[in-house]
């Protein structure tokens, strides 16, 4: 072990590790906002762009930008890129098989949601050829793209905030820490003073260790708690 340290010790580190930890959220909380996911709707129709924005801002859940010109998204893709695109296919002088094109070739991980009003079963097989999330004929029910945004959100792993990548980040690696000793799970309870379904839930990602709780298991992995977060990228 790297040795004992003295309780005026351990509160400096436990200081120093609780600023670090505060810091990495004000920097990494500089996104749209912390768990919201960001969603661009792009179709040339004044009156549906603002029937979904309004939609989708009162779910609460949603950051949402709508374009009715592809070079507009593009330029705030550019910027930021949105976590889905609700793209319609049918824009006037606009291509909407173009604009996917161009879409997943610069943003390949773009969740890409295909609306029109003017379905048809070859431009569906066509789109999903193209890697597109799902296709939605106008007129949907609110349930509809609703399921819809869910079924993305999961698939994709979207709106997860950085406490909760933190969480599964430093679960995952202690799971892994105690498999390399070939420790159980009560072994690694023992020596860290915590349950047995503490350090379970920790490591399931379920729950974040208090400071006390992940120097100790600092302390029994040997390991300086600015190793293990360096471990995770965090």
């Amino acid at each position: 072990m790297r040795g004992y340290l003295r309780p005026d010790q351990r509160r400096m580190q436990g200081r120093m590790l609780a600023r670090g930890m505060r810091e990495r959220s004000v920097t990494m909380g500089e996104n749209i906002s912390s768990g919201s996911v960001a969603v661009a709707v792009l179709d040339d129709d004044v009156d549906f762009r603002t029937y979904i924005e309004d939609l989708l801002r009162d779910e609460g859940r949603f950051a949402v930008r709508t374009y009715a010109h592809p070079g507009d998204l593009f330029h705030d893709a550019g910027q930021r890129p949105p976590d889905i695109v609700l793209l319609d296919m049918k824009m006037g002088e606009f291509r909407g098989e173009k604009v996917l094109e161009q879409l997943l070739a610069r943003w390949p991980s773009i969740c890409v949601i295909i609306i029109t009003g003017y379905p048809s079963l070859e431009d569906m097989r066509a789109t999903f050829k193209m890697k597109v999330f799902d296709y939605l004929a106008k007129p949907f029910s609110v349930n509809q793209l609703r399921q819809t945004l869910t079924n993305a959100i999961d698939a994709f792993g979207l709106g997860r905030t950085d406490y909760d990548r933190l969480r599964e980040r430093l679960g995952h690696r202690i799971k892994v820490l105690r498999a390399e000793r070939d420790w159980s799970l009560k072994d690694l309870a023992g020596l860290t003073q915590l349950s047995v379904s503490q350090i379970s839930s920790i490591e399931r990602g379920a729950n974040l260790p208090s400071l006390e709780s992940f120097l100790a298991i600092c302390r029994a992995f040997d390991k300086r708690p600015s190793e293990m977060m360096a471990s995770i990228e965090f």
